[in-house]
C-alpha cells in the first residue's frame, strides 16, 4: 500500500501532519513536491512561491516520508496537457475569485495519481474546497483530509505565511479570530454578522469572501442545515489568505 501526499513545496508542520497520518495508514509515503503552474492565474504569485527543496526533504523525512519526488515541468506534463475540469464546484468561491484555478488543481492531482498509482492520498481541511473537489473526482484513490494546523494564536499554517511582514502576521490572526468568535453563535445569521463585524476591525485585511456554507453543496448555509463551515478568504500585504472552521448553529 503506498500512500500519497502531494504539495507544493515550502513544507511546514501542518505538512509534517499529513504525512504523520500517511505514515500511520502505510510502511509506503511518498510526499511529491511539484509547484504546479496551471493553478496559478497569477505568473507573479508563481514566482514568489516559497521553495525550499533542501529543507523540504529534511522535513518529510523526519515526519515518516519514505519518498520525497521532485518531478519537472516534463514529467507531469509531458506533450500536451489533457485539462480536466473540476465542473460547477470549482466555480464557486475561491474558484469565482481564481477562474481556472481548480481545472488545474484536478489536473494535477489526476497526473499524480497516474504516476504514482497510490492507494491513497493525504490533504488538508484548510484548502476545504479543495478537498471536496478531490473527493468528488471519484478516482479510485482514497482521500483523506487533516485538521487544519495552526499557529500559538490560531492562524492556520500556510507555506504562504512566510511572505506577511511582521505586521501583517499580526493582522492576519483577524481571520481565526472572526471564525472562532462566530463558532457557537446562535443563528447563521447572527454567525455571519460576527464574522463581517470582527474582519472590518482590521484595516489591512481586505476580504474577498466570508460565508457560512453547507459543506456538501457550498450552497449558503441557513440554521437547518446539517453540516455548516465558516469560510473566508482575502489578502493581507498582497498575500492571499484562506481559512475555515466547523460552525453550530442548530446542530
Amino acid at each position: 500500500m503506498t500512500v500519497l501526499v502531494p504539495t507544493m513545496g515550502a513544507l511546514h508542520k501542518g505538512h509534517q501532519a499529513l504525512i504523520k497520518r500517511a505514515r500511520s495508514m502505510s510502511k509506503e509515503v511518498v510526499v511529491s513536491i511539484f509547484v504546479n503552474p496551471l493553478q496559478f492565474e497569477n505568473k507573479d504569485d508563481l514566482e514568489k512561491y516559497p521553495r525550499s527543496p533542501e529543507r523540504d526533504i529534511q522535513l518529510a523525512t523526519l515526519a515518516g516520508a519514505t519518498e520525497v519526488w521532485m518531478p519537472d515541468y516534463e514529467e507531469i506534463y509531458p506533450g500536451e496537457i489533457t485539462h480536466l475540469t473540476a465542473g460547477p464546484l470549482g466555480k464557486k468561491f475561491e474558484g469565482q475569485s481564481r477562474p481556472e484555478h481548480f481545472d488545474g488543481v484536478v489536473t494535477v492531482v489526476n497526473r499524480l495519481f497516474e504516476i504514482v498509482k497510490p492507494t491513497a492520498a493525504v490533504f488538508g481541511e484548510k484548502d476545504f474546497q479543495q478537498l471536496a473537489i478531490i473527493k468528488a473526482m471519484k478516482s479510485k484513490v482514497e482521500i483523506i483530509g487533516v485538521p487544519t494546523v495552526r499557529e500559538f494564536d490560531g492562524l492556520a499554517l500556510s507555506s504562504r505565511n512566510v511572505r506577511l511582514t511582521q505586521d501583517g502576521r499580526v493582522s492576519a490572526n483577524v481571520i481565526h479570530r472572526a471564525l472562532a468568535a462566530a463558532h457557537l453563535a446562535p443563528t447563521v445569521a447572527i454567525a455571519q454578522e460576527i464574522i463581517d463585524s470582527t474582519l472590518s476591525t482590521e484595516p489591512a485585511f481586505k476580504c474577498d469572501y466570508a460565508a457560512i456554507i453547507d459543506e456538501s453543496s457550498f450552497e449558503l448555509a441557513s440554521d437547518e442545515t446539517k453540516h455548516k463551515r465558516g469560510i473566508i478568504a482575502g489578502w493581507i500585504d498582497g498575500v492571499r489568505l484562506i481559512d475555515n472552521m466547523t460552525m453550530g448553529q442548530g446542530r
